[in-house]
């Protein structure tokens, strides 16, 4: 509203360095040291986005001061989008990125903030881990674009598997759904539920648009 001061919150860039390992896939994780947020625990190599820099600018950066590695700008993927908000303090957005190819071999360049740099298979992610990495992490591995994680005051920092689940996460837009018109969504979901992927099987043939909906719980309809 006009008047109001404008919402604003920190924004993060998290590295998903990825391998093939003997397991399965495998992401690099560092552990942090020192007098830092959520020293002892496992996190992606990560950092702020400097003044007057981009996204892409600061997670390239963040890996060659983090960890060694150099990577150009074609090799790094969007992959999820986090929005966060710890026990203590207010939220802020993390965005995380997928990079496959790059020069260099991984290794601790910051000793006074990580005493630990390892590759762990994607699905037996070590602990402590901090929640706001893990949230990003189950996201990721779920293939889905984004996560909601607010965090109570009285949670941890840290990930806890028996512990409460802050994470929500956010699928992307039905395949091919973003084709349908308003009217036929909203009427064929009344038949089918939330749709969870559209196809459109005839057009030419007979001169009429014929669709194939797919709901999220698997009826069909079309």
């Amino acid at each position: 509203m006009s008047g109001q001061a404008r919402y604003t919150v920190p924004v993060d860039v998290h590295l998903i360095l990825r391998r093939a390992g003997d397991e399965g896939t495998e992401v690099l994780l560092s552990r942090r040291a020192g007098p830092v947020y959520a020293t002892g625990m496992w996190h992606l190599p990560s950092g702020h986005l400097d003044p007057g820099e981009d996204m892409t600018q600061a997670v390239i950066r963040e890996a060659r001061e983090e960890t060694g590695v150099l990577i150009s700008p074609e090799d790094v993927a969007s992959a999820v989008t986090v929005h966060h908000r710890p026990p203590s303090g207010g939220s802020r957005i993390g965005v995380f990125f997928e990079v496959r190819r790059w020069e260099g071999e991984p290794s601790v360049r910051e000793p006074h903030r990580c005493d630990g740099m390892d590759w762990y298979p994607l699905d037996a992610l070590p602990a402590p881990m901090v929640a706001y990495c893990r949230a990003g992490l189950d996201a990721y591995r779920a293939g889905l674009p984004a996560a909601v994680h607010f965090q109570r005051p009285d949670d941890a920092v840290e990930h806890t598997p028996a512990g409460p689940d802050r994470t929500r996460l956010v699928p992307g837009p039905p395949s091919g759904a973003h084709e349908l018109p308003d009217s036929l969504r909203r009427f064929a979901e009344k038949a089918v539920g939330r749709i969870g992927k559209a196809a459109e099987v005839s057009w030419i043939r007979t001169g009429s648009r014929v669709w194939r909906l797919t709901g999220r719980d698997g009826g069909t309809g079309s």
